[in-house]
C-alpha cells in the first residue's frame, strides 16, 4: 500500500481522523461543539484508494453514513512547533470518506464507550489521488464536495472549520511524532446521510479531480 505523489513514495502509517470540526455537522448529530479537537484513529487497513472501485458494506450494523472529508498526507516526521511549522508537514491534500456506522456508533457513545468498532473497520476510509501541496494554496479557503448516486449531498470549505489544518497538525504533534505517510481526514461539513448497497460515492478533491466508489 503506497501513496506516490511528486516523484515521492509515502507508506501510510496511520490515518488520524477529526470529529466535530464544522459546527453546523456538530449540530445536525445533536453533539456538543468541542473546545478543542476530537480525535481518533483508524488503521492504514481503512484505507480504500481509487483503483479499488468497490466497498463491501460492513457485515455489522445497518446504518452506514457517509462523511466527505478534506484529506491531508503527511510528509516529514517530526512534531510541528507551531502552526507556521506545521505548514512544512504537508505533502499533498485529496478529498475522501470517512464511513460511519451510525447506529453502531450511537450505542457505544450511550455508553460511553469508545468509536473503533464503527469508525476504524477495514475500508472506511477511501480517499482519492494526493495531489502535490503547493505552499501558495490559503489553507482556509480550500472548497471539496461529495456526492451519492450523482447528487451532490454535501459542500464543505476549510473557512467553516473549527480548527484549522495547521492548528489540527500541532494538535496531533503533541501526542504523536508525526511520520512520513500519516494521514489526517480534517473533519465533515453538514448533510451526511445513509448509503446502501449499489449506491455510488464520488469525491471532488480541491484540485477538482473526481474519484468514485460502489458501494457492494
Amino acid at each position: 500500500m503506497e501513496i506516490k505523489i511528486a516523484g515521492h513514495v509515502f507508506t501510510p502509517q496511520r490515518v488520524f481522523c477529526v470529529g466535530r470540526n464544522y459546527a453546523a455537522h456538530a449540530r445536525e448529530l445533536q453533539n456538543d461543539i468541542p473546545d478543542e479537537p476530537v480525535i481518533f484513529c483508524k488503521p492504514a487497513t481503512a484505507l480504500v484508494f481509487p483503483e479499488h472501485k468497490t466497498i463491501p458494506f460492513p457485515g455489522f450494523g445497518k446504518n452506514l453514513h457517509y462523511e466527505t472529508e478534506l484529506v491531508v498526507l503527511i510528509g516529514r516526521e517530526g512534531q510541528p512547533d507551531n502552526e507556521t511549522d506545521a505548514v512544512n508537514y504537508i505533502a499533498g491534500l485529496t478529498t475522501g470518506f470517512d464511513l460511519t456506522m451510525r447506529d453502531v456508533q450511537d450505542k457505544l457513545r450511550e455508553q460511553g464507550l469508545p468509536w473503533e468498532k464503527s469508525k476504524a473497520f477495514d475500508f472506511s476510509a477511501p480517499v482519492g489521488k494526493f495531489h502535490k501541496f503547493d505552499r501558495n494554496t490559503d489553507l482556509n479557503n480550500i472548497t471539496f464536495s461529495g456526492s451519492v448516486n450523482g447528487v451532490v449531498r454535501q459542500r464543505g470549505n476549510t473557512g467553516n472549520m473549527l480548527f484549522s489544518i495547521p492548528r489540527l497538525l500541532t494538535e496531533l504533534g503533541k501526542y504523536w511524532k508525526l511520520l512520513p505517510g500519516d494521514v489526517l481526514f480534517t473533519g465533515t461539513p453538514e448533510g451526511v446521510d445513509a448509503l446502501h448497497s449499489g449506491d455510488e460515492i464520488e469525491a471532488v478533491a480541491p484540485c477538482g479531480n473526481a474519484f468514485s466508489w460502489k458501494i457492494d
